[in-house]
C-alpha cells in the first residue's frame, strides 16, 4: 500500500504537469500536436518509471474539455479511474465518480464543522455558531441533492428533462457552499479561513461537473437560443409539475379547501393547532402525496421551517392581509441573513396560496427576509412578501411565483434560484435616508449555472409609502450580486419610479462584462432604455425567440410540475 501511494503521487504530479500542456493541443496544427505530444511523453518519461499512456491522458482532456477548472479534472479523473480503465467509462460513469468523490469532501466540511463547534464553543459569538448551523443544514442538503443526482445519473433516460434536472441539483449545490460562507460576512474571527478551502473544492468540482453534462448525449438539445431551459412545457399558464388534485385544491373555494386539509390551523383554537410550526412538525417526511394545511384568518406571530424531508406540504390562508404570518429576524441582532426568514421551506413540491409572509425588522435592521425558498419545484400564487432589504429570499432550485405581492427596498428580490414571477406586482417602499432601492440582486456563481430571475407581465412600480418621495430617492431595476448574474423583465408595466439608467453597479466594474441583464418589450415611463447603461452584460432584448427562453415554459420546465387545475400559468411570453 505504501508504494501504491507513492506511485499514485507521482502519477499525480505529472498529470499536473502534462494537462497544462495538453491544453495547447486544441489550438494547434497537426504537426505541433504531434511535437507537443511527444514533449509530454518525454516529461513522463523522465519524471517516472511508470508507464503513462498517452492515449489515457488524451481520454482526461477530451472528457474535461470545456470545464472551468481542467487541472482538478484531469487529476480528479485520473485519481478515481487510474490504469486503463478510464477510457472504458462512460461520461456518465465519469460524473457519478466525482459527484460521489464531491459528496466525501461535503461530508469531511461537515465533520470539521462539527468539530469547530465542540472544540470552541464557548468561544465562538452568536452569529458564528448560527453561521455554522447554516453550514451544516446546507451539506446536509447538499448531499441529499447530489444523491438525488447519482440516481438520475444511473437511470438509461438521456431525455433533455433528466439533463435540466441534474443541471437544477448541481447548481443547488454550488449555491449551498457560497450561502454557508455568506454567513460568516459580518465575522470577525477566522473560522471561514478553516473551512473556504474545502467548499471551494466542492464547487469547483459540481462546476466541472456541470460542463461534462453537456457531453452526455440526449435525445433532445437545447437550441443555441436557449438561454433558460429550465421552465419547461406549460400548460394553461402554469407549470406541469403541480399534480391535477393540487391545481383542484388551489382554485377550490376557501371553504372546500377547508373542508379537504389534513391539518387546520387556527389562532382561537378551533383547529388542529394554534401555530403553523406545530402543524409542520405533525405532517410527514417524505411525503409523495400533497399534504395541506388550511391556515385560518389571524396573525401568526412565528419562524416557521419546512425542512427538505417535509414534502409535498402545502399552505392555504384567507387570502392577502388576512393570514399572515409574521417575525422579525434580522442581521443587526445577529441573525445570518440564511436564518433570518420569517417562513423557510426547502421540501421539495411545497405550494402556498393566500396569504402574506412578513419580516418587520424595518429598514435600519437591513438584512431581513420575509420567505426563504429553496424547494425544488415550488409555487405561490396570490401570497404577499412583505419586507425592507432582501425580502424574498428565491435561494435555488426552481420556484414560480403567480399574482404575488412583493414589498422591499434593497434587493428585495435576491438569490440564485431559477425563479419565475408572472402577473405579479413588485413594490419598492421608502427606504432609510441615503439608501437605494434595487429591485433585484440575482446570485449566478458560475456561467453554466442554470439559474437567473425572469420578471414576466409584472407591474414594477413604488410603494404607497415611497409615492410621496419618489424624487428624493433613486430606485434601480437590479445589480449583479454575483459574477454571472442573470435578470431579464418581459413585457412588464415599468413604473416612473425606476432611475433611466435602469440598473445599478455592485461595486466598480465587477460583473459588468459578465452579468446578462436584458429588457423586452416593457411599457410605461419607466421602460424607455435609450439612457440604459452601457455594460457589456446588458441587452434590449429584440428577438421573440430570445425573449421566449426567460419564459416559465422554457426556464423552469413549469408544465411538468404545474397543472393548470390550481394555478392558472401561460407558458409563454402573453
Amino acid at each position: 500500500m505504501h508504494n501504491l501511494s507513492n506511485i499514485m503521487r507521482i502519477l499525480l504530479s505529472i498529470l499536473a504537469i502534462s494537462s497544462l500542456l495538453l491544453l495547447l493541443l486544441s489550438s494547434t496544427t497537426t504537426t505541433n500536436k504531434a511535437i507537443i505530444t511527444k514533449k509530454i511523453h518525454n516529461v513522463v518519461s523522465k519524471s517516472s518509471p511508470l508507464h503513462v499512456h498517452d492515449e489515457n491522458l488524451q481520454v482526461a482532456h477530451s472528457n474535461c474539455e470545456g470545464t472551468l477548472y481542467p487541472e482538478l479534472c484531469i487529476s480528479t479523473l485520473a485519481s478515481l479511474f487510474p490504469g486503463t480503465s478510464l477510457k472504458r467509462k462512460s461520461i456518465a460513469e465519469l460524473i457519478s465518480g466525482i459527484i460521489n468523490h464531491t459528496v466525501d469532501i461535503v461530508k469531511i466540511s461537515a465533520s470539521n464543522c462539527t468539530g469547530i463547534k465542540n472544540k470552541f464553543g464557548s468561544e465562538i459569538d452568536t452569529r458564528e455558531n448560527r453561521a455554522l448551523d447554516d453550514c451544516l443544514e446546507l451539506f446536509e442538503d447538499t448531499i441529499l441533492d447530489l444523491s438525488d443526482a447519482l440516481s438520475d445519473l444511473q437511470s438509461r433516460n438521456t431525455s433533455a428533462k433528466r439533463y435540466h434536472h441534474l443541471q437544477t441539483l448541481f447548481s443547488a449545490s454550488m449555491t449551498n457552499q457560497f450561502t454557508c460562507l455568506d454567513g460568516f460576512f459580518y465575522s470577525k474571527g477566522k473560522i471561514r479561513k478553516q473551512i473556504e478551502k474545502r467548499l471551494y473544492r466542492i464547487s469547483q468540482l459540481v462546476s466541472n461537473s456541470l460542463v461534462m453534462l453537456e457531453k452526455i448525449p440526449k435525445e433532445q438539445k437545447k437550441t443555441d437560443q436557449q438561454v433558460f431551459p429550465e421552465y419547461g412545457e406549460m400548460v394553461d399558464g402554469f407549470p406541469r409539475w403541480v399534480t391535477r388534485k393540487d391545481r383542484r385544491l388551489l382554485q377550490a373555494s376557501t371553504n372546500a379547501t377547508a373542508m379537504s386539509a389534513d391539518l387546520v390551523v387556527a389562532k382561537d383554537g378551533s383547529g388542529n393547532f394554534t401555530t403553523i410550526s406545530e402543524a409542520v412538525e405533525a405532517a410527514p417526511k417524505s411525503s409523495t402525496k400533497r399534504f395541506v394545511i388550511y391556515i385560518k384568518e389571524g396573525g401568526y406571530f412565528e419562524n416557521v421551517e419546512v425542512v427538505k424531508k417535509k414534502t409535498m406540504l402545502m399552505f392555504i390562508g384567507d387570502g392577502i392581509g388576512k393570514t399572515v404570518v409574521k417575525a422579525h429576524r434580522n442581521v443587526v441582532d445577529g441573525w445570518t441573513t440564511f436564518r433570518s426568514a420569517t417562513v423557510a421551506v426547502m421540501g421539495k413540491g411545497f405550494i402556498a396560496r393566500d396569504m402574506t409572509f412578513e419580516n418587520s425588522a424595518g429598514p435600519s435592521k437591513h438584512q431581513a427576509v420575509a420567505l426563504r425558498s429553496g424547494a425544488d419545484l415550488s409555487a405561490f400564487y396570490r401570497c404577499s412578501f412583505v419586507g425592507y432589504q432582501d425580502t424574498l429570499y428565491a435561494h435555488s432550485l426552481r420556484q414560480f411565483y403567480k399574482e404575488c405581492d412583493v414589498y422591499g427596498t434593497v434587493d428585495f428580490v435576491f438569490g440564485n434560484a431559477a425563479v419565475v414571477l408572472q402577473d405579479s406586482n413588485l413594490y419598492a417602499r421608502k427606504p432609510n435616508p441615503n439608501q437605494k432601492n434595487i429591485f433585484t440582486a440575482q446570485g449566478r456563481e458560475d456561467p453554466n449555472q442554470n439559474t437567473g430571475i425572469s420578471i414576466l407581465n409584472c407591474k414594477v412600480t413604488a410603494a404607497a409609502d415611497l409615492i410621496p418621495f419618489k424624487s428624493e430617492f433613486q430606485t434601480y431595476l437590479g445589480r449583479p450580486w454575483r459574477q454571472y448574474s442573470r435578470t431579464v423583465y418581459l413585457n412588464s408595466l415599468i413604473d416612473d419610479v425606476v432611475d433611466p439608467r435602469g440598473w445599478l453597479e455592485w461595486d466598480g466594474d465587477f460583473a459588468l462584462s459578465t452579468l446578462y441583464y436584458g429588457e423586452y418589450m416593457n411599457r410605461g415611463p419607466g421602460a424607455n432604455t435609450i439612457s440604459r447603461v452601457n455594460w457589456p452584460g446588458y441587452r434590449v432584448i429584440n428577438s421573440s425567440m430570445e425573449a421566449n427562453q426567460f419564459t416559465a415554459e422554457s426556464f423552469i420546465q413549469v408544465s411538468d410540475w404545474l397543472p393548470s387545475d390550481n394555478i392558472p400559468f401561460y407558458s409563454g411570453l402573453n
